[in-house]
């Protein structure tokens, strides 16, 4: 589907960075291709309800009365709920459709609910849906059956919170990877004899400096790395770089704004100086987190109005300043200081400590049960095997007798005589 720049507010953010490729030879407008559309289309928000979120986005954009009031509503009515009011003047199809999709949300809402219930072994005779969600801020959990204007406002409202914070949450983890990191070198070298561990921890020094031994990083959004992009990426001639075609060059889908996604395919010129997936010194979980702190950069500098997409009038006028013909040269990683701290990752490796304690502790407490299934399995396969012996002995016993013309036992041996012997000597008792 193809989003309007009110939409792509909520869903400019992505788990995975793809960037644009460009023909050299192509034109702005053959520059831009279907296999394009569909992967920007494709890119994911992160979010745990984006399949959600994109469904709905499709349905309201296949109304047209919506969809005009989509394309004229600004950054402020889609956050702030006035475009949730236009939902009741929709087609029937349309809320028939988001009726649907809300029910399958709760549905599968329901889904994880217990099966994080059934988890950490909560016992519950009868579960209180609708207490339980909630916890789950993007519908209205009072009215579980049609989607409503509010669920559309609390959709929306969510979505930009969330999104908002996504980038903080990314810094997050790749802090807690970088500990995780350490805390695993430190522990392999711990496990090696003095030569062997001065003879690594030499081999890691080297690889350090190898890694920091690149190209100098031109400043993401400056004149000299926009210029970079326009020759070696897009074939033009350096001293012809025009700002506002470079803007239409690099708008790939032709919706008027560079995107978050767009920004970032801009910066991977300057990252393949410093990172090559390749070679052992390059890590490309810190090449991801380069990108991002490139790209709020830029946000920083030309996003004036904060709504998260750079429009052609901001992007023009971010080259009418100094930093941008005279930036400072760009601090990687690997000049800033460390994104952790000693204290934090003492805090990380007690935490990792707890964790793994309780892993041995469910281990040893599933190894047990383990051990006791396998004990009542065996009681039960020597029970199954009596059985079957005594049903054998009682079969061969019975054989003998049929042939010896005895007449047969019970289980015990006892004689069993048959019905007719058993009558008359009833009859003489009655005769008696």
């Amino acid at each position: 589907m193809n989003l309007d720049p009110g939409w792509l507010l909520l869903l400019s953010m992505s788990l995975e960075v793809w960037s644009v490729p460009l023909d050299r030879n192509a034109t702005p407008q053959e520059a831009h291709s279907p296999q394009e559309d569909k992967q920007e289309d494709n890119v994911d928000t992160g979010l745990y309800y984006d399949r959600y979120l994109r469904e709905v986005i499709e349905v309201l954009e296949t109304d047209p009365h919506f969809r005009e009031k989509l394309q004229t509503a600004n950054t402020e009515d889609i956050k702030n709920g006035r475009l949730s009011k236009e939902l009741d003047l929709v087609g029937h199809h349309v809320r028939t459709r988001l009726d649907e999709l809300k029910r399958q949300e709760v549905s599968r809402l329901r889904m994880l609910l217990k099966a994080k219930l059934d988890s950490t072994n909560t016992q519950s005779l009868q579960m209180d849906h609708a207490s339980l969600l909630k916890q789950f801020e993007h519908l209205d959990p009072h009215n579980q059956n049609t989607f409503e204007a509010k669920d559309l406002e609390l959709l929306i409202s969510t979505a930009t919170k969330d999104l908002e914070n996504y980038d903080a949450e990314r810094h997050d983890e790749f802090k807690r990877y970088e500990m995780l990191k350490e805390h695993e070198r430190r522990e392999y070298l711990k496990g090696l004899d003095q030569e062997k561990r001065e003879k690594e921890e030499k081999r890691m020094e080297e690889l350090k400096d190898k890694h920091r031994k690149h190209p100098k990083v031109n400043a993401p959004g400056s004149v000299a790395q926009l210029r970079e992009v326009w020759e070696e990426t897009d074939g033009l001639d350096p001293t012809e770089f025009n700002p506002k075609t470079f803007f239409k060059l690099h708008d790939a889908n032709g919706d008027g704004v560079l995107d978050e996604q767009e920004l970032e395919a801009l910066f991977a010129k300057e990252l393949e100086k410093v990172y090559d997936p390749k070679n052992e010194e390059d890590d490309m979980m810190e090449m991801e987190e380069e990108r991002l702190r490139m790209r709020e950069h830029v946000m920083k500098n030309v996003d004036i109005n904060q709504d998260r997409l750079v429009s052609l009038e901001e992007f023009l006028k971010s080259t009418d300043k100094k930093e941008f013909n005279n930036p400072k040269e760009w601090d990687t990683l690997d000049d800033t200081k460390p994104v952790f701290t000693e204290a934090e990752l003492q805090r990380f490796e007690a935490e990792l400590h707890t964790k793994e304690e309780e892993l041995g502790r469910r281990a040893e407490s599933l190894r047990q049960e383990q051990d006791l299934l396998k004990e009542r399995g065996k009681a039960l396969e020597a029970q199954r095997r009596e059985y079957q012996q005594a049903v054998l002995e009682m079969s061969q016993r019975k054989e003998k007798q049929a042939v010896e013309g005895q007449p047969p036992t019970g289980p015990n041996g006892e004689l069993q005589f048959h019905q007719e012997m058993q009558k008359l000597e009833d009859q003489g008792k009655r005769d008696r």
